[in-house]
């Protein structure tokens, strides 16, 4: 029986020997990653055609997402827009404020988990709003903090909500989303992070310093929109996948038995694959916080920009990351998922002298163009997560495998304002100023190469069916009587969707 791969470098369709993938040799697998690697230059229907084809209940889940997710990112940058105001308040360092950031990405693990197994057992709705609820309670806690512990206190909790978001809003935005516009809604999707960074940036040049509450006011502004996404999430119902999933649980007769079923199952065939998840998601995470977290401080405090241009630059930048997500997302469907993190990867590093280095303006440009290569790469995680989790549990597989990917990065800002107070520059009055583009750069570089390498190695899934008539795991875990009863249908192939598409390979 041919593999996936033969069937790739064929060009014929893999789909009927789905199950083939799940016994290639090692050596067999690696022979094929160069093969695999070649764009499959799939027909893509028009980005507006793609979009119309999303129905009014599709567009709403994509749309709570989204905004969920971007404000999400707009509580998270408030503390790494205003260090040197925090530093001020409590008398710590750059590096010691860092450590709230450090603390976030590091709790976020736990959130993710979770949150990420209550999204898949009891739906993606209650525990999204729950996520909502706390960062209410937490943005306005962090803005009434008093001293450095209650800072990090607040912090640490927050990771933990902060974490329970990024699965349940890729499950909710993606999963019932047609295959064809699955590309550019991811990268639409991601965006969402760099959307909410720039809200983040306009709002502390608006908020923060222009009362007699400092930085304050960002903090207790940020708590007040998940009131209204509440609202929005409360008035939808839940996915369709989701409902399939829940009513094949039911139909075998043991909804809490057939989920722990499932969850041992997925570890049984799977476990490889989770950790491949993980360390591919270091890498992303390490690219976005060591090319963005210090970035501001590295505008001002090396190149002394002034507040207004900290903004114009962070700005541009974040429309770069805003088209370069979406550009990109919409052309992985074109010319595959690993194809395009890759370029992506291989250009940002060649940028990295021109954003690290331009000491004047004209760093915007390559703000611009460097954070277009970084977003655009993460423009195809979202559906590259989706596509290669178990289906039973997506919300945990894809939250987890990028939050514990958070954890394993999250000491990159502490890590890079460390290294650059060894590389001092002349003070600016009582002010001291450290060399952070060239740490940036070197810290970046090391980052790519290591993307570019687990990436090219790893597996692909482009154009996977995401029902549940079409996951093996379920009929392993609840039984083909069971599924049969939940969807009404005969027999099925044994998995269609394993490794469903043009690039179905396995790790």
């Amino acid at each position: 029986m041919a593999s996936y791969d033969e069937k790739r470098m064929r060009g014929d369709s893999p789909s009927d020997d789905a199950m083939a993938d799940q016994h290639m040799g090692l050596g067999r697998y690696l022979a094929t990653r160069l093969p695999t690697l070649k764009p499959p230059m799939a027909k893509a229907p028009n980005p507006i055609k793609l979009l119309a084809t999303l129905n009014l209940q599709q567009w709403l889940f994509f749309l709570v997402a989204f905004i969920a997710w971007a404000w999400d990112a707009f509580d998270f940058f408030t503390v790494s827009l205003t260090v040197s105001e925090l530093s001020k308040e409590f008398g710590k360092t750059t590096a010691q404020i860092t450590w709230g950031i450090t603390l976030v990405l590091m709790f976020r693990s736990v959130g993710a988990i979770i949150f990420g197994i209550a999204a898949d057992r009891y739906g993606r709705k209650w525990p999204f709003i729950v996520n909502n609820i706390l960062f209410i309670i937490l943005e306005l806690g962090t803005g009434f903090c008093n001293t450095y512990s209650q800072f990090l206190a607040c912090r640490a909790l927050f990771g933990i909500a902060m974490g329970g978001l990024y699965g349940n809003a890729a499950a909710t935005a993606l999963e019932d989303c047609p295959e064809q516009a699955r590309g550019i809604v991811s990268g639409m999707l991601q965006q969402g992070y760099a959307f909410g960074y720039l809200l983040a940036t306009v709002f502390a040049r608006g908020l923060v310093d222009t009362t007699s509450h400092g930085w304050r006011p960002l903090f207790w502004f940020g708590a007040c929109p998940p009131v209204l996404i509440i609202i929005f999430r409360l008035c939808l119902p839940e996915t369709k996948s989701y409902t399939q999933r829940a009513a094949v649980r039911k139909a075998n007769g043991n909804v809490a038995g057939t989920f722990i079923a499932e969850g041992r199952v997925a570890l049984q065939k799977h476990g490889l694959l989770l950790i491949y998840l993980v360390l591919l998601m270091a890498g992303f995470n390490f690219m976005s916080h060591g090319s963005q977290d210090l970035y501001p401080q590295m505008l001002e405090n090396q190149f002394n920009f002034s507040k207004n241009a900290v903004t114009v630059t962070q700005v541009v930048a974040n429309l770069g990351a805003m088209t370069g997500g979406t550009v990109v997302g919409y052309s992985s469907q074109i010319f595959g998922r690993r194809f395009s993190i890759i370029v992506m990867s291989i250009v940002g590093g060649l940028l990295l002298y021109p954003y690290g280095f331009v000491s004047n303006k004209r760093v915007i440009a390559a703000a611009f163009f460097e954070q277009f290569c970084v977003q655009g790469a993460w423009g195809v995680i979202p559906i590259h997560l989706m596509e290669l989790s178990p289906g039973s549990f997506r919300t945990f597989v894809v939250g987890t495998s990028y939050q514990l990917g958070n954890l394993v990065s999250s000491a990159s800002s502490t890590i890079e304002s460390t290294i650059g107070e060894r590389f001092p520059l002349p003070p600016k009055g009582k002010t001291k100023r450290y060399e952070y583009g060239k740490v940036i750069a070197i810290f970046m570089a090391c980052v790519y190469t290591y993307v570019i390498v687990l990436t090219f190695f790893g597996p692909e899934r482009r154009g996977r069916r995401f029902g549940v008539e079409h996951d093996s795991d379920m009929v392993d875990a609840a039984g083909r009587e069971a599924l049969h009863r939940a969807t009404g249908r005969g027999e099925e192939t044994r998995d269609s969707s394993d490794a469903d598409g043009v690039h179905g390979e396995k790790v």
